[in-house]
């Protein structure tokens, strides 16, 4: 058992400052304030203490890309990466891919379920069954139709939350509610589908957008397409890739003031660049390679990101606290925080985390006041420091 003084702390609803917080075998036991508290602190945290971030789009870091090297050494190296950053929970994606890699990739899932390989709460297939017209960095080759074996494969049991992109045009309403019974987590994403097409999607059970803006149709005058039915539709989740590069700022806002921050989620889509030093990774017959903050392929064209969750916290909160009057930004900073970690646990229901409250798993985070990680603990145990 251990209990921490923290100098702020956000527990998902409310900024507090002096705050005892109390560990013990990996959940939250107590938080209280400090004045009136009868524990004493063993260690003192000078910063802000909030819920660990959850990811739900994650291709690699480390170094890794996860498509490469589809191992559970491979998720150890990916969560690594990604501590450092804070993010305390995630979900390993697989870019579209055949179906020995999708098999390979669910088996190192499984183990990192089954050893408790902290940080890992399932995986997210991203594709295969997509839209060709909107495929982005996607395998044409692998691009195909729903199989019985694709099925099997995200019914299973034994990888934790699975939660699946597809393009309604290529994944029929049925076999979305088919999925949606089984627990699957449908998003779509990659789609040049209609407006009505859509809702149909909806209506059958999809509950998320896959980074919202990117690779779907768009709004017009005649046809509102994926993007309205995702600034629209109350049901929803979708995430959001602010490294303001995938997403024009101006849109960043549109989503949060149509979506709302109960709904719109940050995600990174991070390839195997975060987390190390790497400048360049081979993708199919091209290139990815980092220019500045971006990850682009030999055409220019962009190719997932070298976003990190801590960084999408700091855009976001820049962008939406700028101009606003002193009082406001606190707010602000709030509703940024749970978009990276209460909104994502909603949308997975992942109910023991994204919030810090008794009985939850003790997964926090500390930052200065530049919003940068200073450490990150999940299931009470430090996996990054920088406070030394």
């Amino acid at each position: 058992m251990k209990t921490y003084l923290t100098q702020h702390l956000f527990d998902g609803v409310q900024m507090h400052r002096n705050m005892h917080l109390q560990v013990d075998e990996g959940l939250i036991v107590a938080i209280l304030p400090a004045s009136t508290s009868p524990l004493e602190a063993d260690e003192s945290l000078d910063g802000l203490v909030c819920a660990g971030f959850i990811d739900t789009q994650v291709n690699g870091g480390g170094g890794v890309l996860f498509n490469h090297e589809p191992s559970f050494q491979s998720l150890q190296t990916m969560m690594r990466g990604h501590t450092k950053f804070g993010t305390t929970t995630m979900l390993p994606t697989l870019i579209t891919d055949s179906g020995t890699i999708m098999q390979k990739a669910a088996t190192a899932v499984k183990q990192a379920i089954e050893t408790s390989l902290p940080g890992i709460a399932g995986m997210h297939f991203e594709g295969p069954h997509l839209s060709l017209a909107k495929k982005g960095i996607h395998p044409s080759e692998h691009v195909r139709s729903i199989s019985d074996v694709d099925l099997m494969t995200f019914t299973r049991s034994d990888i934790g939350k699975v939660m699946i992109t597809i393009a309604p045009e290529n994944v029929p309403p049925d076999i979305i509610t088919d999925l949606v019974k089984h627990g699957v987590v449908v998003s779509l994403g990659h789609s040049a589908a209609s407006f009505d097409l859509v809702q149909g999607a909806i209506e059958a059970g999809a509950i998320g957008f896959t980074h919202l803006f990117n690779a779907m149709s768009g709004l017009t005058a005649r046809e509102p397409g994926m993007i309205a039915s995702a600034l629209t539709d109350p049901r929803i989740f979708a995430g959001l890739i602010a490294d303001l590069h995938h997403v024009h700022p101006i849109n960043c806002k549109l989503a949060y003031h149509c979506i709302g921050p109960s709904r719109l989620m940050l995600v990174t889509d991070a390839m195997a660049h975060v987390g190390s030093d790497m400048q360049s990774l081979p993708w199919l017959d091209s290139t990815i390679t980092k220019v500045g903050n971006k990850l682009v392929l030999e055409d220019g064209s962009i190719a997932g990101s070298c976003l990190d969750m801590a960084g999408a916290v700091k855009n976001m909160f820049d962008l939406l606290s700028a101009g606003l009057p002193d009082d406001q930004p606190n707010d602000v900073l709030s509703e940024v925080l749970n978009m990276a970690s209460q909104v994502p646990a909603n949308m997975l229901s992942l109910s023991d985390r994204g919030e810090l409250k008794p009985g939850n798993r003790a997964d926090f985070v500390l930052l200065n006041d530049d919003l940068q990680v200073k450490a990150c603990w999940i299931d009470g145990k430090v996996v990054f420091d920088h406070l030394t």
